[in-house]
């Protein structure tokens, strides 16, 4: 018999295929005994910050000496990145295992994302995690991660994003992602647009689920000595450290110290101790990430206008009057004109290197974008020949930033 080859399986499913329905995934998930639902779940959506506020909750949890799951996407660079208990990603033996198992029990025919989003349950299940955070893939109300029944559903923020899939405007996105709040559950928000507040309190209203918004009823404060303090429901800490960069990084964590409260009223014990390590070691890449300091050379995920809003505001923080050299891919699918509109009038030079996906933007066109702004783009060959020319240029004061597709 022929060896099962995950890889190979994996690629069969297109990656770029979505199904928008929950079918797939409860008809396979049934197969096994329905697993999402013997754990307790955090479910994270959002347009940015999902990921940094599972990493936080995950961190904190696991620092209370709990068994945590986290599930993640994308993945940078193996896909087993997505699955992980306690820090530790899933075993390259028991992924093929469940995904060989997988393969011969769906019922109907599975996307990528499903196949990733059951074998994390059934990985999670078989481990006997405690508690499992569960970041959101697209949009919310049909994500094959919707399956579950969360403890508490955070909503980090809304922007547009995924036009196509989810509605045009921000009240139309936001009512997709609401759709992770469960009836008579809990959702912890930290949106602050008007219309999009009240989309989520309008569902709020008619599921009987209690609401809780950053600003109004928890909020973060932050101190000139790069600490903060946390004003919550129940609870406040003070002086607070934080490892991931980036001011942006306080809203995240407050969500997170909100949803925590939540789960504390499910019996998890979370003392003020294992909130300052857990905040002060989460590490989650790509997320404005140091690979180099001379000259600093920073990895960023913002793949989205409202991601770049929030870079652009890091860089000005935290690398005031710093030369900016920018390497920049996008997708397709997304506006990436609106993100050189942001980003582009910082940088010295942007580097524009090709992306090997079908669903790529032709690095050409886009430096005929960053022309039309005015700056000046140089075309690469490759992700390599970027990089390589970004170091050869930079200074030892000089911030290189590569960002815009995961």
């Amino acid at each position: 018999m022929k060896k099962f080859n995950p890889g190979a399986y994996l690629s069969d499913l297109n990656v770029n295929v979505m199904h928008f329905g929950l079918e797939a995934v409860s008809g396979l998930l049934a197969r096994f005994g329905d697993p999402h639902s013997h754990y307790k779940t955090i479910l994270v959506g959002g347009t940015n910050g999902k990921g940094s506020t599972a990493a936080m909750i995950a961190s904190v949890l696991k620092r209370t000496g709990l068994k945590v799951g986290l599930y993640t996407s994308p993945h940078l660079v193996d896909v087993r990145e997505r699955i992980v208990i306690n820090d530790k990603k899933i075993p390259l033996r028991k992924f093929a295992g469940i995904l060989s198992e997988i393969r011969d029990q769906a019922p109907l025919p599975v996307t990528y994302f499903e196949v990733l989003t059951a074998a994390a349950f059934i990985y999670f299940l078989r481990e006997q995690v405690d508690i499992a955070v569960l970041e959101v893939g697209l949009g919310g109300r049909l994500d094959a991660t919707n399956i579950c029944q969360p403890v508490v559903s955070v909503i980090t923020n809304i922007g547009l994003e995924h036009t196509a899939y989810l509605g045009n405007t921000l009240t139309a996105i936001a009512g997709e992602k609401a759709g992770i709040i469960k009836p008579a559950g809990v959702c912890v928000t930290g949106v602050q647009q008007k219309k999009v507040v009240q989309t989520i309190s309008s569902v709020c209203r008619q599921r009987k689920s209690a609401f809780y918004r950053l600003g109004r009823d928890f909020k973060i404060i932050r101190r000139a000595d790069h600490t903060a303090d946390y004003r919550g429901m129940n609870r406040s800490i003070s002086g607070l450290k934080l490892s991931l960069p980036g001011g942006h990084q306080w809203s995240n964590a407050a969500l997170a110290l909100a949803a925590l409260e939540i789960a504390q009223k499910c019996g998890f014990v979370i003392d003020d101790a294992a909130i300052r390590a857990g905040l002060k070691n989460t590490h989650w890449e790509a997320r404005m990430e140091v690979i180099c300091t001379r000259p600093l050379f920073l990895l960023d995920g913002a793949h989205n206008p409202s991601g770049v809003r929030v870079l652009r505001r890091a860089l000005i923080e935290d690398f005031p009057r710093r030369r900016l050299i920018l390497i920049f891919a996008a997708l397709a699918d997304k506006d990436y004109r609106k993100m050189l509109q942001i980003i582009a009038p910082m940088a010295a030079t942007i580097i524009l290197p090709p992306l090997k996906t079908e669903r790529s933007v032709p690095a050409r066109q886009m430096a005929r974008v960053v022309e039309n702004l005015g700056g000046g783009a140089i075309v690469a060959r490759s992700g390599d020949q970027a990089v390589d020319m970004a170091l050869a240029m930079a200074g030892g004061k000089d911030v290189i930033c590569a960002m815009g597709a995961f």
